[in-house]
């Protein structure tokens, strides 16, 4: 049973109020609900300001209760004027029914509204949708929006582990969208919005396996879709396919980082270590050596495209460029791991490491039949880190030794410290 206790606040309102969209959603699912959004059916805008409310909306309508800082919307209704998500104009005015109101939204499931008295209003199909668990759009209109894709690939990632799906028909009018060309005019910071949104979700690998389906990812993603179809060599890759491979890499990299918010850089990472295959030749299939450094440019270009924070990029960057040092590492010369941590910066920033130990560890395990395979490496690499991090300029300084001689003697140490762990791991093993 809905509780409506959330409209205690204002009933005392001359207002017919609705809560709306996904606090529904959620409420019938018995998931939490994070938002509370109202709808209110009937009023003026000039009515909202006499009661107090705060006007906030630019494009349409959108008042902040005074007290609480709820937001209260006015019913409203679209038309599609030019191109893009932000090409419609408003029509708000007190004759817009609730169901009107209702049309205009992406899916069923997000096009119910509830009463004060606790009554659910469902004039599209929505609850029927939530026990068929199927992500349908509420009307042809659908297609007018190209942010709809995503919010769809979105809701599909996050609603997977409820055995939620998009219906065939709403995924061949998200073709329909991908082909028109519309999604070019996406803006960066809303296509990073959608998909870091997406990428804090435990079934993250969804959101991209979505837009695949609907050949989205070829306009908004060129280079990772690619991946899709690049072998690699059985021996080491038994799904074969690269672009499987980094799905499954990020599916680890979820089970890794249960703390979506803090593993958004790994999961980022995972996405991103292995683009450089896509410039392998077909002739040099299914080996891509230096596929590393090469998919560095890739990485660069995707960062600028999304407008991706510095620290987000580092982290990719730096998983792209030695991930396989990092699966090699019990063959590396103390030297190539100090060099390692130099790029890491792990003097100053030692919780990169373990951001990029996951991300390899992600990579490692995301292959067929090796999913909860131990990593070692990851172990090892630590010991390694925490032990040349004992090295201490001070020691040096208080030798008389200086200037760029201190840097070096560092290194030397460092480097014996990264010695004497292989050497107890060579006894250990």
């Amino acid at each position: 049973m809905l509780t409506f206790s959330q409209f205690k606040p204002y009933k005392d309102l001359p207002l017919n109020i609705y809560l709306v969209g996904g606090a529904v959603r959620d409420k019938l699912l018995n998931r939490t609900v994070k938002d509370h959004d109202f709808l209110v059916v009937g009023a003026t805008s000039e009515q909202m300001l006499t009661l107090g409310f705060i006007a906030v909306g630019k494009d349409f309508p959108v008042f902040l209760h005074p007290k609480t800082k709820a937001e209260f919307a006015l019913a409203r209704t679209e038309r599609k004027q030019g191109k893009g998500y932000t090409g419609f104009t408003c029509y708000a005015a007190p004759d817009v029914t609730i169901e009107e109101d209702l049309l205009r939204r992406d899916l069923t499931v997000n096009a119910m509204a509830m009463s004060s008295d606790g009554k659910i209003i469902d004039p599209y199909g929505g609850q029927q949708d939530l026990r068929e668990k199927a992500l349908r759009h509420v009307s042809p209109a659908f297609s007018e929006d190209p942010l709809r894709v995503l919010r769809v690939a979105r809701f599909a990632a996050r609603y997977h582990s409820l055995g939620f799906s998009v219906a065939n028909e709403t995924n061949q009018l998200m073709n329909k969208i991908a082909a028109s060309g519309e999604l070019a005019t996406l803006s960066a910071e809303r296509l990073w919005q959608e998909m870091s949104q997406s990428l804090v979700d435990n079934n993250a690998e969804v959101f991209f396996q979505v837009l695949r389906n609907c050949q989205a990812l070829q306009q908004l993603w060129p280079e990772l879709d690619n991946l899709w179809g690049i072998p690699n060599p059985a021996k080491w890759h038994p799904e074969i396919c690269s672009g499987i491979h980094t799905m499954m890499v990020l599916q680890q990299a979820c089970l890794l980082t249960q703390n979506g918010s803090e593993g958004l850089a790994i999961r980022f990472a995972a996405l991103c270590h292995d683009l450089g295959k896509g410039l392998t030749p077909a002739s040099k299939y299914p080996s891509h050596q230096g596929h590393e450094k090469s998919g560095l440019a890739l990485v660069e270009k995707a960062c600028k495209q999304f407008k991706v924070p510095n620290k987000i990029e580092k982290l990719a960057l730096l998983v792209c460029e030695y991930h396989l040092h990092c699966h090699k590492v019990f063959e590396l010369k103390a030297s190539t791991i100090l060099k390692i941590f130099n790029a890491l910066d792990i003097w100053r920033n030692p919780s990169q490491l373990t951001d990029f130990l996951l991300c390899c560890e992600a990579d490692f395990r995301g292959r067929l039949g090796l999913e909860i395979n131990p990593y070692p490496q990851a172990k090892y690499f630590t010991e390694c880190a925490e032990n040349a991090l004992e090295v201490n300029a001070k020691e040096f300084i208080a030798q008389g030794i200086q200037g760029a001689n201190i840097k070096e003697a560092m290194n030397n140490d460092r480097i014996k410290a990264i010695e004497q762990t292989k050497q107890k791991w060579a006894i250990v093993k």
